[in-house]
């Protein structure tokens, strides 16, 4: 993840910078001064007065339009005890409505309001709940707690938030008045017209609409789901930033990673780190560092060293490229069918225990199970390397069934003595049994050049024959065991004493072992490749460059 460190660290060290002014303003602020403490008092309009005495105390017993006032708090209620002084309680019963600077507005029927700590706890028996409200937002439940001071109300026994947009319930939560910020935790489900948002921890603005997930989280919309563990959903822009085992979930496809970015309105993902994108109908696996989804049009590509994995009775065939393409099937305008494919580009490798390859771009049509290889493909399976101008590999059951190799078709294998026995033709189908590469056909302009040996120590000559169609058999050892020639060959044979160079190689021959993947080079060092736009170009002068 090279490419990213230097960016990383520039968008993190505002945030380091913020965050230890933060706490350095912690340390030295100062808190405000509380208000002085006043009484509350009693507004003129009650229709009744009574003396009393409530819980061993004695109070004032007021009834019909009741209403009180202390600061920016007005109270008001069908009836109430006022606690003698010194206390400065109030008990208040039946429509009772708090409010706080014509912004804050709480409803039951019951309160319990203490004028020195300057704290409200409102209750109300369902089916009639307690509500609050602000220009913002509705929220009602059981139990509220207020504190005046530093406006924020709590509960603890279940509640229910409502706005223009979102429906929010939780089992505790907790509202900050002034800065508009909500704390859920419990139980937590948001639901919009786009995502039902389940998660055990959530922050939610109800003035920039951003909800903040601290937890395990799962968002449930009609075109795919949304899971994280940390991360941030902006309910009006419906854009999501999700953080620590991120993943985004369709019928068809999940992509994830350590981070992933989603917008809902375009359609679009983008997955950093640990990324892997799996083909649920597949069962194919691709892995890398850098992903994106486009879900309109059906198409993914993971770059990063991004390898595939496909899992078939316990075998595995890795794919590995500089780039992989996914796309979903789809009808072209004219109705035909395009079947789900993937793309491979630039440096491709192939790897599986019986065949590995390479070559410069690939196409796996995952419906046929058909990959093809393009550009210069090399192929090795049982001690034999092929070579063509294009391939064409067959999978039955996800497993290899056929390999065609079309024009310039060309075989290569090494003997005991490391003497190279060859085979060439214009095309080739190499058929594979339980895996292994079983025997090959040649079709057209063959030419074959093998060893005959003497045991395993000493070359008793080489044959040369020019036959059109051969056959040839591979042994359980994964070794060329025989070669049948299928129309009439032209054979030659020269004895070890007169071999001479030239007659060792067929034309085209060419030997590229170093070039064989193995499993653990298929998982290589990765690095995360973003896409950047293009620099222009530097403008000229016209004047000639001094050197």
């Amino acid at each position: 993840m090279k490419l990213f460190s230097l960016c990383g660290l520039l968008v993190l060290l505002p945030e380091a910078v913020c965050a230890q002014a933060g706490r350095t303003s912690a340390r030295t602020a100062v808190a405000p001064p509380p208000p002085p403490v006043t009484r509350v008092e009693l507004l003129p309009g009650t229709e009744r007065l009574e003396g009393g005495r409530f819980n061993g105390e004695e109070i004032r017993k007021l009834i019909g339009n009741v209403r009180f006032k202390q600061g920016d708090i007005l109270l008001s209620c069908d009836s109430a005890y006022q606690y003698a002084p010194p206390s400065n309680r109030i008990e208040a019963f039946s429509n009772v409505r708090l409010v706080q600077a014509d912004t804050v507005t709480i409803t039951g029927q019951r309160l319990t309001y203490d004028g020195d700590r300057r704290t409200a706890r409102m209750t109300s028996p369902p089916p009639v709940p307690v509500t609050m409200t602000d220009p913002r937002m509705t929220l009602t439940t059981d139990a509220l707690d207020y504190d005046v001071n530093r406006k924020v109300a709590s509960y603890a026994t279940g509640g229910h938030l409502q706005d223009p947009e979102n429906q929010l319930d939780s089992r505790r939560g907790a509202y900050d008045t002034q800065a508009k910020t909500f704390r859920f935790s419990k139980a937590v489900k948001l639901r919009n017209k786009d995502y039902d948002i389940a998660t055990d921890t959530l922050l939610y603005n109800t003035l920039s609409k951003i909800a903040t997930f601290l937890g395990p989280t799962t968002l449930r919309g009609q075109k795919g789901d949304l899971y994280a563990e940390n991360g941030t959903y902006n309910t009006r822009t419906r854009q999501s930033d999700f953080k620590r085992n991120a993943r985004v979930e369709t019928p068809s496809y999940r992509l994830g990673g350590d981070r992933l970015k989603f917008d809902e309105k375009t359609g679009i993902g983008v997955a950093v780190g640990h990324v892997t994108l799996v083909s649920k109908q597949d069962s194919v696996i691709i892995r890398g560092d850098y992903g994106r989804a486009n879900r309109p049009l059906g198409r993914s590509f993971v770059s990063g060293a991004p390898v595939l994995e496909s899992i078939s009775r316990g075998d595995t065939m890795l794919i590995g490229a500089d780039t992989l393409v996914a796309t979903d099937a789809r009808r072209t305008p004219q109705g035909d069918s395009v079947p789900r494919m993937i793309f491979a580009y630039r440096k491709v490798r192939i790897w599986n225990k019986q065949l590995q390859g390479t070559c410069d771009s690939l196409t796996y049509n995952l419906r046929d199970s058909v990959i093809f290889l393009n550009r210069r493909p090399l192929l090795w399976a049982s001690k034999s390397q092929l070579k063509a101008d294009s391939m064409r590999l067959y999978l039955k059951k996800r497993r290899l069934d056929r390999l065609v190799l079309r024009t310039n078709s060309f075989i290569v294998s090494q003997d005991t003595l490391r003497d190279f026995n060859q085979v060439k033709g214009r095309h080739m189908v190499a058929y594979f049994r339980a895996n292994r590469l079983h025997n090959v056909t040649v079709d057209g302009n063959g030419e074959s050049l093998y060893y005959a040996l003497d045991g395993d120590s000493a070359v008793t000559g080489m044959n040369k024959v020019v036959c059109a169609n051969m056959r040839l058999a591979f042994g359980d050892d994964r070794q060329l065991a025989s070669i049948s020639f299928l129309t009439k060959p032209d054979a030659s044979f020269i004895p070890p004493q007169e071999l001479k160079p030239a007659d060792e190689r067929l034309s085209g021959f060419e030997w590229h072992p170093s070039e064989q993947p193995t499993r653990r080079s298929m998982f290589g060092r990765r690095t995360v490749w973003v896409p950047t736009a293009k620099p222009k170009p530097a403008k000229t002068t016209g004047k000639k460059a001094r050197t």
